[in-house]
């Protein structure tokens, strides 16, 4: 891809660079705006349709610093994103007949089945009922850096709720769910097999466990700082004022998990710890938007779609969310949610999944044959997807009317 300079009206503060079809200028135009209006550090942005790359820009810098700017080769954390390529993988395995959704976790995974959790199936683990949305036992320093420690950790876990019966969006431990069962039925680890069957044959920049050789193409994390302005959500309410609560444990009882740390590039975390570029993220959904049966058959694209688990109140978020097994689907919460970052307003039959803090957006519509990669280094105070992000989304939307 030629580094070429994306003209827009907008005058940026930074140059966008890429490559940008004429029909979706006003994406490029609205990505401009965003380094302004939001102080954006770096970010990548690209949007495929009919296979076509429509979108394909960065801009920005790697580091908080600004010494060295984002590039075609950056790469960045994708956070919760990295649960659509896990969620893939294991609707592999259930194309292939290997893995039941219906079935009980224990048929795969026997140790799994102790305190409570004997008759939790396999689509309350994508679906987010499982009730195991965070860790109550104390994680020991580096422990999310050991895989076996951690399914040992779950594997002997009370769960929150009896299985089933609520939703509460598993934010780290879905990697670890998942990824166990598709360990026990391939034989291969998480990283190893998306790997295998998703980024190898796709030709992806894309890992889960990233090889050392790539450390230096990672941009750094900046985390989200607070202001007087902002309009706490009921989650960062009792995150503050509940300390055994599961908003509290998910992200506090993690081992001292760093996502700027090269050991946490190189563990599998399948809940957060995907590294990958924008470009990948599309590319990855692409299969499913053409619903070509390259990936999967158009029967599993259709389970993709299908919402599976509605909540009026998801016990962790504190919102209402809408998933099929193992992504998220639309969620408009306009209006009865508190603050910004409540909703992710996408197509109605299209399915994908967005990252902590706004850091990061990808899904998939068949309806338009669409697909979609956004990725961020400055992380925002949401749980769902932000302004900056959504504003995209939605001219890409726009932007469909005139093409082709």
């Amino acid at each position: 891809m030629s580094q070429n300079i994306v003209e827009t009206e907008y005058l940026s503060s930074l140059t966008i660079r890429g490559t940008c079809h004429q029909d979706f200028q006003n994406v490029a135009e609205t990505f401009a705006i965003n380094f302004d209006k939001y102080n954006e550090i770096g970010s990548s942005l690209s949007v495929i349709v009919d296979g076509e790359i429509t979108v394909d820009i960065f801009a920005g810098h790697t580091t908080q610093e600004k010494v060295e700017d984002w590039n075609e080769n950056t790469l960045s954390v994708a956070f919760s994103c990295t649960k659509a390529a896990v969620a893939l993988c294991a609707h592999l395995l259930i194309d292939r007949g290997l893995l039941n959704a219906q079935e009980k976790v224990t048929k795969y995974w026997p140790e799994y089945g102790k305190n409570g959790k004997q008759d939790t199936t396999v689509e309350m683990i994508l679906n987010h009922s499982a009730g195991l949305p965070a860790l109550k036992t104390h994680v020991e320093d580096g422990g999310f850096l050991d895989w076996n420690y951690v399914v040992e950790l779950l594997e002997n876990e009370e769960p929150f709720w009896t299985p089933g019966e609520e939703t509460g969006y598993h934010m780290m431990t879905t990697g670890w769910l998942i990824g166990e069962l598709i360990r026990r039925i391939s034989g291969k680890s998480l990283g190893q097999f998306f790997k295998d069957e998703i980024a190898e044959p796709l030709n992806l920049d894309y890992w889960i466990g990233l090889p050392e050789s790539h450390d230096h193409r990672v941009a750094k994390v900046t985390p989200f700082t607070s202001s007087p302005s902002d309009k706490p959500s009921k989650f960062a309410d009792i995150f503050r004022n509940d300390i055994t609560s599961m908003q509290r444990l998910s992200l506090t009882n993690t081992g001292g998990y760093d996502y700027n740390s090269t050991d946490t590039y190189r563990s599998e975390l399948g809940g957060v710890g995907g590294i990958t570029n924008s470009r990948s993220l599309a590319a990855m959904m692409t299969p499913l938007a053409k619903n070509d049966e390259t990936l999967l058959s158009k029967e599993g694209v259709k389970r993709l779609s299908k919402s599976n688990m509605r909540s009026n109140i998801d016990s962790m978020l504190l919102l209402p969310t809408n998933f099929s097994e193992g992504f998220m689907l639309n969620m408009d919460n306009r209006g009865n949610f508190e603050g910004e970052g409540g909703s992710f307003l996408i197509g109605n039959n299209a399915f994908g999944h967005v990252g902590f803090g706004g850091s990061s957006a990808t899904f998939s519509d068949p309806d338009c044959n669409l697909s979609f990669g956004y990725l961020v280094n400055k992380l925002g105070g949401e749980y769902l997807i932000n302004d900056r992000g959504q504003s995209l989304i939605d001219e890409a939307y726009k932007s469909l009317i005139n093409f082709h």
